[in-house]
């Protein structure tokens, strides 16, 4: 790519904590306050992506506080790099949002989209990337879920099988597209890079995988895979080479950020489960009879989330062994920095001219998305290489030369 130019960060969910530590992780950056430890993609070079300098953010949400006031709200950020940011958190506020409380029953908001259709809410969603990428003078935008978890849909509903069945479903003001959906269609038909970071029903809809395709929008998805999951699916191949038996794989979390408030809701609970128990039978090649998730909503833990595990394996001569895992870590700490590489990396796919589901991004999520039906590939060692196979295929050339990449 050319060295000036600017890549937008279009984000669902602005104000929310992974947003805000993304927005301030980079500001931080770009300033010389902190490395790019975290940032998995920091030390490729020469292959086309975009630098950390050349991101712009903008986005939507259903609060409407300015993100330095959000930032400190979710107490992510240490107080000195808070400080060193809030001048430029201070002046960024979301737009308004597109809410529907039947999809997402316990975040309450205090800005919304007024559109009353359907096609007016997506028209205003475009019309906001638009004046972003006009306004900040951008090249490019990319756009990245990180809403609040929504209620699951039938997706083998007819208005969801084609492109032109889900417009008609669009115009009736169907009650099953959720906002999530409304976000990955204002995107995906304009082709504009879709990335679902959450494990709400978005660009999944085979509507939408086949609109992708022809607009050439290059989308990913779906839910973040940050910390238990990302653990998960590094160990269960290690288990499976070593032929240990799983008998049973017990899961819980604890957080308190405004995403375990919203999985405090059964419905959008349950589809977050759904993402986080996908990847373990698919490792092994056999089904774990007692493979057990919990999520639970713990106010006092803020951002710093609890993942522990318990896992029973059985071994030579049917000997019984266990395994305990407690990871105390920071949910926006490990998501953030993947929300930037998936626009760094779908735009390279955008300029490449790719077009539909990239499955080499498959590492980032729990629940990777896969082109026609294609298996999904869930340990994480043959993801990684996977994505890097991919990031050196196809070099963009550069019609000038980059600029200095910022160190810490």
């Amino acid at each position: 790519m050319a060295g000036n130019e600017r890549l937008g960060v279009a984000i669902v969910g602005l104000g929310g904590a992974v947003a805000t530590t993304a927005v301030a992780g980079m500001e931080l950056l770009r300033r010389g306050r902190v490395d790019t430890r975290g940032l998995p993609l920091a030390d490729v070079k020469g292959l086309g992506l975009v630098e950390y300098d050349a991101l712009t953010f903008g986005g939507w949400d259903l609060f409407d506080e300015d993100l330095a006031k959000a930032a400190r709200n979710h107490a992510v950020l240490t107080e000195a790099q808070l400080a060193a940011v809030t001048p430029t958190l201070e002046r960024m506020r979301p737009w308004a949002a597109a809410s529907n409380p039947r999809f997402c029953k316990n975040i309450v908001d205090t800005t919304a989209k007024k559109a009353r259709s359907l096609r007016e809410q997506v028209q205003a969603i475009r019309d906001d990337l638009a004046r972003l990428k006009k306004d900040e003078k951008l090249d490019r935008v990319v756009v990245v879920n990180l809403a609040s978890t929504e209620k699951s849909v039938d997706l083998t509903r007819p208005q969801f099988a084609t492109p032109e069945s889900f417009e008609k479903a669009l115009d009736a003001n169907d009650a099953d597209i959720g906002p999530a959906m409304l976000y990955a269609y204002a995107a995906i038909v304009d082709g504009v890079p879709f990335a679902n970071f959450t494990p709400s029903v978005a660009a999944d809809v085979p509507a939408l995988l086949e609109l992708a395709k022809r607009t050439g929008a290059p989308i990913a998805g779906k839910d973040g895979k940050t910390g238990q999951t990302l653990l998960k699916t590094v160990l269960a191949p290690a288990l499976r080479d070593r032929a240990l038996h799983v008998d049973g794989w017990y899961s819980t979390n604890i957080l308190g950020n405004r995403d375990g408030e919203a999985l405090d809701d059964p419905a959008s609970r349950q589809n977050k489960l759904d993402t986080k128990g996908a990847a373990l039978d698919s490792i092994l090649g056999y089904k774990v009879q007692d493979h057990i998730v919990q999520i639970q909503y713990y106010r006092p833990r803020g951002d710093n989330k609890e993942a522990w595990d318990n896992i029973d394996v059985t071994g030579f001569l049917g000997q019984p062994m266990q395994l305990k895992l407690n990871f105390l870590c920071k949910d926006s700490i490990l998501a953030a920095p993947l929300v930037v590489e998936l626009a760094r990396t779908l735009d390279l796919a955008k300029r490449r001219g790719e077009g539909g589901v990239i499955d080499a991004l498959g590492c980032f999520f729990k629940a990777p998305m896969s082109p026609d039906g294609q298996p999904v590939e869930h340990a994480m060692a043959e993801q990684q290489r996977r994505l890097m196979a991919w990031l050196s295929k196809g070099r963009v050339q550069r019609t000038e030369s980059a600029p200095e990449r910022i160190r810490g």
